[in-house]
């Protein structure tokens, strides 16, 4: 391998809060493939948005071929020959493909007249370059996923970038639509560009990568070559936390099945072709706390999104909710058959902003307080003031603005929004995502209580001591598809993360145990 491209030296970044990155250190070399891998949260995003330009306030250093650099904006960046390819494109399907790879820097003469041809000719030999038939005049939106993926990388060259940075740029793609892809990163290496792979897939990690760094929680936990880096020392460097005490939480005796799962399939909300969810079979009990493991592009979230009615009657194959056939139409009708979601996304989907404590609450259940049609202001505002003694949520009075109030604050009240329905099935998407520990503590002890009632809970969560510690079985899924399934006492990092990654069906326990959960 080459020279060294880029150098990142103890890079440290906050967002008026705890550190998001802790002294982190990276280096790219010339022709190699470096990939940065972490489980979800552990602050690889975040140092590529720093290499990129987009986070400009930070502490540390940056070197690209050895010169100290500190970029102002993306354009700096780009600039300085970085470029960066998301998951999700940057193209617009109904330009053709030369006016999206030269998009906000379009060849023009000393008049200001646009330099068609010349575009048209750039646009060709890059394509050509990177062994893509396609014609610089067509729309970006006739051709396949994978061909949009290697026009993003034109994109990207075309500002002369030496150094790439992929973030998850599989997640799209079908089989042979990767390999295509993995065929010109390695004549992006051939050429001397360096390139940063960011993957949660362990296949495509030892496939692709020459070295592997590893963050964990913002902090730098090593560098190797991939061939001296077996795999199960990779996930140990990714996981690598003790389950904490705080999350321990007592097992619980099941009740009655309350929502069945069979074969469903959740089509992909995006219209893409490959379903976000397929094939899902499970069974939650009352009382019991069944977490739902993956990592980015799982389906896991769309599968809740499903069953919440978020995709209207879209869903396939069989569920049995309180022992009834239930179609999910939409999130009114789940309501209204014991069925809640709490949202990863509670300022944008999970409250009101704006709006008041009080009015949050009751948002779902408003008929309740709203006998003959007249709501009774009076009765919602007793029952605001109870909800909040009871999920210990502090407010200086029950009118007071939703949005006015702290972090774990705002998720209480959008779990008491959830409760207030009176679900018999709740979905929780991320339930301490963005809480302190003290909210994190009082969001446990709800969860305790509500299986103790009598409610099944479907569990998110990127915490994996969290899932690990309130869950009594885990369902972990890869690519739409269930992979492994756990119970609680059989559950360890190692394996859920490998079956997170795809690497196969593991499982503990015995089959009868298996097959009497689902």
């Amino acid at each position: 391998m080459g020279n060294v491209l880029l150098e990142m030296k103890g890079i440290t970044k906050d967002f008026s809060g705890p550190l998001v990155l802790d002294d982190v250190s990276f280096e790219l070399r010339a022709g190699e493939t470096h990939v940065l891998a972490g489980e979800n949260g552990a602050g690889k995003s975040t140092l590529m948005r720093i290499l990129c330009g987009v986070h400009t306030e930070y502490a540390g250093a940056i070197y690209v071929k050895g010169r100290p650099v500190r970029f102002r904006s993306t354009q700096d960046a780009a600039r300085h020959g970085i470029s960066i390819i998301h998951q999700e494109f940057s193209l617009v399907p109904d330009m053709s493909v030369a006016d999206n790879i030269f998009l906000g820097r379009e060849q023009t003469g000393p008049l200001g007249w646009l330099r068609f041809v010349r575009e048209r000719r750039d646009c060709a030999s890059l394509l050509q370059r990177l062994g893509v038939q396609a014609s610089p005049n067509t729309a970006v939106g006739a051709y396949p996923i994978g061909v949009q993926q290697t026009m993003e990388i034109a994109k990207a060259l075309s500002y002369d970038a030496s150094i790439i940075v992929m973030d998850e740029p599989t997640s799209a793609l079908t089989e042979p639509e990767v390999e295509r892809l993995f065929t010109v990163i390695d004549d992006l290496k051939r050429r001397g560009c360096g390139v940063v792979y960011i993957s949660h897939k362990m296949e495509e990690i030892y496939r692709i990568a020459d070295r592997i760094t590893v963050l964990r929680d913002g902090h730098y936990i090593g560098t190797a070559a991939a061939a001296a880096l077996p795999r199960p020392e990779l996930i140990r460097w990714m996981v690598g936390r003790p389950v904490g005490e705080m999350y321990r939480r007592a097992p619980v005796s099941p009740g009655e099945p309350v929502l069945e799962l069979k074969e469903l399939t959740v089509p992909d909300p995006g219209g893409r072709p490959r379903p976000a969810a397929q094939d899902i079979s499970l069974t939650a009990r009352a009382g019991e706390i069944v977490g739902l493991a993956g990592l980015q592009g799982s389906g896991a979230g769309e599968l809740m999104y499903g069953l919440y009615g978020a995709y209207g009657n879209v869903i396939a194959g069989a569920a049995q909710l309180c022992g009834a056939p239930y179609i999910p139409r939409s999130p009114r009708h789940a309501l209204r058959r014991g069925l809640a979601l709490l949202s990863s996304d509670r300022k944008g989907e999970g409250l009101v902003q704006g709006m008041s404590v009080t009015h949050n609450i009751t948002l779902g259940a408003l008929a309740s307080y709203s006998p003959g049609g007249w709501l009774r202001e009076g009765r919602e505002r007793i029952a605001a003031r109870e909800r909040m003694r009871m999920f210990g949520i502090r407010a200086d009075y029950v009118e007071q603005s939703v949005d006015t109030l702290s972090g774990g604050n705002q998720q209480k009240t959008a779990l008491a929004k959830c409760l207030e329905t009176q679900p018999r099935v709740l979905l929780l998407n991320e339930p301490t995502r963005g809480v302190d520990v003290g909210a994190k503590q009082d969001i446990y002890r709800l969860m305790a209580q509500w299986s103790a009632a009598g409610i099944a809970v479907l569990l998110i969560t990127s915490e994996m001591p969290e899932l690990i510690a309130l869950s009594d079985r885990i369902v972990v899924m890869h690519q739409g598809r269930v992979t492994a399934r756990l119970d609680r006492a059989d559950a360890v990092p190692e394996i859920i993360l490998s079956a997170a990654m795809g690497g196969g069906a593991t499982q503990r326990g015995s089959s009868q145990e298996l097959e009497r959960h689902d």
